[in-house]
């Protein structure tokens, strides 16, 4: 939290700057970077080797956390500074009995809202999917006498949401989270940044392993592709966490956690924010939330995906107040002198994260016991089968002010249409194999899958641009069957300009579109070495053999696809 900003936001101030850490009091910068703990454990009271009028200006990030607790060693720093100005910042200020952010910093002096940094385009917007396994709908009841992992007899109760993961584990469920994410990103971006939330530190581990087995194809490519990062890896996580926030790095992609990363994370290509737990608290869930919120768009990060298996999402959402004013607002009356007379509470929000459940246990998961635990602290279910039996997907409604139920299909249909006002706009676009890759990355990075469109619509034969289309015009669907054969009716010069043995691989190429689709031609070269084209030689043989040379092979292929399209 403190290396980000100095290293990348005030760069330009160069040796202006100064980090306190170590015990390192240097008095002669102009800028000084520094957390809590380096002021008050690196020795003895290291802040004070600075006068309390030193600092001009100290401005306190997550003002929240321990800066506005009265009795925190923190607080003693801010209160031997106090000459300075004190200016604290925070998207999730507390109200609450032992943290009050309003009663030390006094009124907000400026509010600037999740909704307002969206419509700016300071912000990326989001789409919610409402993910609901069996036994979060109906709940989960053991057996007459079943035993959990380690002989012990579950009692015989009603689980529900709330419990998984702190009272009963289990694993079942964990997996077909685990499947239902991996499948989402094998339907979108399997490189899209993904951070998942979960109850606790064995259940992100537990996650891990699930995701690991899931998507055992990557994981041999990129070893890290799936990473814990929790309290408990120490620098081996934060190196993940670094690799995690490199826009350069392909991997890791998934980082599974549990309290760890939930504030001071800057991951600007986060497409994805999975809660696999319950989070009570408005304000943690605002930070959670926040780590997708970053914009990249050179990147291709200009929308992210909130995938919430636990109903948080939509229950946080749906409050009025998510949104709105400050949870409190001071009124204080001053005299004509300038002294005040009276202090009023004119808005209060009697919001508590909810830490303790019926069964007594943390929020993060742990129980509040004394000594050590002598046997684990939930029961462990290994068995059984849990599947995902419903998956919706929210978008803000036209006044960005509440999340409205969408059908992938019209969904699919209005984002096009935003892109490309006409279907002519697009037909221009998609038969040019060029400008037709800048069409995928525009829809992938809305979301929009083909094989998910082919699903939903039950089209699985229709080419991708006639179901594009027909979501988005009501425009005619054609198969790729019926296209090929009329691209071959159009091509005929085309194919009578060449031997025999090139007209054969035009029209497997022909055959290939019918079977898979237009996007393999995207990376030709690629398709020219595998079966059946192989068999004519390498790509550049075919091309110098059969076309006479690589321009006029790929000038033939794209007249071909662009005759698919007319």
């Amino acid at each position: 939290l403190v290396d980000d900003p100095m290293a990348k936001m005030f760069a330009p101030f160069g040796d202006a700057r100064h980090k306190i850490s170590g015990g390192d009091t240097s008095q002669s910068r102009d800028m000084y970077f520094g957390i809590y703990q380096a002021l008050t454990t690196a020795s003895a009271d290291v802040f004070r080797q600075y006068r309390p009028d030193f600092f001009d200006l100290i401005i306190i990030d997550e003002c929240h956390r321990g800066s506005s607790r009265e009795e925190s060693a923190w607080r003693a720093v801010l209160d031997y500074f106090e000459p300075a100005v004190q200016f604290g910042m925070t998207a999730t200020p507390l109200r609450e009995e032992s943290r009050d952010s309003y009663e030390y910093f006094g009124n907000p002096v400026y509010t600037y809202s999740l909704r307002q940094g969206i419509e700016d385009g300071f912000l990326a917007p989001y789409r919610v999917h409402r993910v609901i396994t069996t036994v979060d709908a109906a709940g989960w009841r053991p057996s007459k006498d079943e035993l959990d992992r380690f002989g012990r007899e579950v009692p015989d109760d009603e689980y529900q949401t709330k419990d998984f993961e702190r009272v009963v584990a289990l694993r079942a469920r964990t997996r077909a989270m685990a499947r239902h994410l991996t499948d989402l990103l094998k339907g979108t971006d399997r490189f899209a940044k993904t951070l998942v939330f979960c109850v606790d530190q064995e259940h992100a581990a537990e996650m891990r392993q699930e995701l690991v087995n899931l998507n055992s194809d990557l994981v041999k490519q990129y070893p890290n592709y799936v990473c814990r990062v929790t309290a408990d890896e120490g620098d081996i996580g934060l190196a993940h966490l670094a690799d995690f926030q490199d826009v350069e790095e392909p991997a890791p992609v998934i980082l599974t956690t549990s309290q760890l990363l939930t504030t001071g994370v800057d991951a600007e290509m986060v497409k994805n924010v999975v809660l696999a737990r319950v989070v009570g608290s408005r304000s943690e869930f605002k930070q959670i939330i926040g780590r997708g919120t970053r914009l990249k768009v050179d990147y291709g990060k200009e929308y992210f995906n909130i995938v919430d298996f636990t109903g948080t999402a939509t229950r946080h959402f749906a409050d009025p107040d998510f949104d709105g004013d400050p949870v409190r607002i001071e009124e204080v009356v001053v005299n004509e002198d300038g002294v005040q007379v009276a202090v009023a509470d004119v808005v209060e929000d009697g919001q508590h994260a909810e830490s303790i459940n019926d069964y007594g246990v943390a929020e993060d998961g742990v129980l509040p016991m004394e000594g050590e635990p002598v046997e684990p602290r939930k029961f462990y279910i290994d068995g059984g089968e849990v599947e995902v039996i419903g998956h919706l997907v929210y978008d803000l409604d036209t006044d960005g002010k509440k999340l409205q139920v969408v059908k992938y299909t019209d969904y699919s249909g209005r984002a096009l249409r935003t892109l490309y006002p006409t279907r002519e706009a697009l037909q221009s676009k998609w038969a040019n194999p060029d400008t037709r890759a800048e069409v995928l990355r525009e829809l992938t990075e809305r979301g929009i899958s083909f094989e998910e469109l082919a699903s939903s619509s039950e089209q699985p034969d229709a080419d991708p641009f006639d179901l594009l289309c027909h979501l988005a015009w009501n425009a005619p669907l054609r198969t790729r069957r019926q296209r090929a054969e009329a691209a071959q009716r159009q091509t005929q010069d085309l194919f009578a300009q060449y031997g025999d043995t090139a007209r054969e691989i035009l029209t497997l190429l022909l055959d290939r579109y019918v079977e898979r689709g237009i996007i393999q031609f995207n990376a030709l070269s690629e398709l020219m070495k595998v079966q059946p084209f192989d068999r004519y030689g390498s790509p550049f043989e075919i091309a110098t053999r059969h076309f006479g040379g690589v321009p006029a092979m790929r000038e033939a292929v794209t007249r071909l696809q662009t005759a698919i399209y007319q």
